[in-house]
């Protein structure tokens, strides 16, 4: 039984406010940290900030600190089996909340509790956190340069172990340092809110040729393939795609002449993944494109690990697989029942981390629980990312020790599993 709940404020990556919670039992004090995300969609759960308040610019959580301390916590004390009843509480917090999404309380609020009682379940029931969830979810086992896109990633899909693939990740980050320093100056390898570089260029296919240069110095022509997160909804109006949105002089092309662009990288690079490639509510191009993409089409903005979301993507085969982003829905077992719903639809699972990140680990182990092939927590170079990392690496070996089956995703990431319902 819960005996106690508290939470705090506390501080991002960003330097930003954030919502600690601490969920006690018998068996301990269980603690979580919640993220925030800075280009979010407007379809996510509200993230609650004290906007009339003066303390950090109006980006302070005690409000959400207060509900969970003041409404949530008397509402939850001595009143549910955090080991059996998860779902029962996230459903508590929900109804207790009466907005659609978690405006009420804050889904900051309402999140960091969800967390924190899936630590404290797992230590109830004497299982690491990912086999908790695993049995939850009842499955077998942003830049600061002048380009619109956001993201380029690295994806180590020729690796064996993930240890192996962690290894070869931080190799070709090193390594882009000094491709990007040798191309562009020392004062270009700055890096951004995840640990990325951000050097002053200006087209997709710049970032793609110094991801190249660093992957062959580096040995690994053919074992690493390429991700791309453009964040298309902060550069579309309405009806046209701005290239050109950091620059002085605008580049606005249509969606078709966006999905043009796309097909052409796909043709010149091993990308493997494209998240976003689109906006949000652009769900006819999302459409066309899906009819012939043959790599992993993630929505992101699009699906806001929202189920209702999902069913209107599947109906319009918009994409062929979801980021999930605990925050976007407010609770554990939310998130739980999105990933299964996507499953069943023959769709992958993308964990993701936040811009605004914390030290807390939950992904790592979520990723692992649903048996998710792919998982993005930054660069290997700041702790709030390297912490995800380091968990994986820590299951890996506690796996291999205890004899139990495990394998990294490789090539398979985007069905690792076999699609259930």
């Amino acid at each position: 039984m819960i005996t106690a709940v508290r939470a705090a404020q506390r501080l991002d990556s960003r330097g930003n406010p954030t919502v600690q919670v601490e969920v006690e039992t018998s068996k301990g004090c269980f603690r979580a940290l919640v993220p925030s995300g800075a280009s979010t969609g407007k379809h996510e759960a509200v993230e609650l900030r004290d906007s009339i308040s003066n303390a950090y610019d109006g980006k302070g959580v005690e409000t959400a600190v207060s509900n969970v301390e003041n409404l949530i916590g008397p509402t939850l004390i001595k009143k549910f089996d955090v080991r059996t009843q998860l779902k029962d509480i996230d459903r508590c917090m929900r109804q207790l909340d009466g907005t659609p999404n978690k405006a009420g309380l804050g889904a900051n609020a309402i999140l960091g509790i969800s967390m924190a009682c899936a630590r404290a379940g797992a230590a109830e029931a004497g299982v690491p956190l990912y086999e908790f969830l695993r049995e939850e979810a009842g499955l077998s086992v942003h830049s600061g340069n002048t380009m619109a896109f956001q993201a380029f990633m690295i994806a180590p899909v020729g690796a064996t172990t993930f240890a192996e693939a962690m290894r070869m990740g931080a190799e070709v980050y090193h390594r882009l340092k000094h491709v990007v320093a040798g191309k562009h100056g020392s004062a270009a390898t700055g890096i951004g809110d995840e640990g990325r570089f951000a050097p002053p260029i200006s087209m997709p296919e710049q970032a793609l040729e110094l991801l190249e240069t660093a992957v062959a110095q580096c040995g690994y022509t053919n074992k690493i393939k390429y991700a791309i997160d453009p964040a298309s909804s902060e550069f579309f109006d309405g009806r046209s795609y701005n290239l050109g949105l950091k620059q002085e002089s605008g580049n606005l092309v249509s969606p078709v002449e966006l999905a043009e662009l796309y097909q052409r990288f796909i043709s010149q690079y091993p990308i493997v993944l494209l998240e976003d490639p689109f906006a949000e509510d652009d769900w006819n191009s999302w459409s066309e494109f899906n009819k012939t993409c043959e790599i992993e089409l993630v929505g992101d903005d699009l699906l806001v690990t929202n189920v209702e979301r999902l069913k209107e993507a599947h109906e319009k085969k918009a994409c062929n697989a979801m980021l999930l982003k605990m925050n976007q829905i407010g609770t554990v077992t939310e998130a739980i029942q999105a990933a299964k719903l996507a499953f069943s639809y023959g769709w992958s699972v993308f964990v993701s981390h936040r811009s605004g990140e914390t030290t807390d680990d939950f992904i790592a182990d979520l990723t692992v629980g649903l048996g998710a092939g792919d998982l993005k927590s930054g660069a290997p170079c700041r702790g709030e990312r390297v912490v995800k990392y380091n968990r994986l690496m820590d299951i890996e070996a506690e796996l291999r020790a205890t004899g139990k089956p495990f394998q990294y995703a490789g090539n398979d990431f985007r069905l690792p599993r076999k699609p259930s319902t």
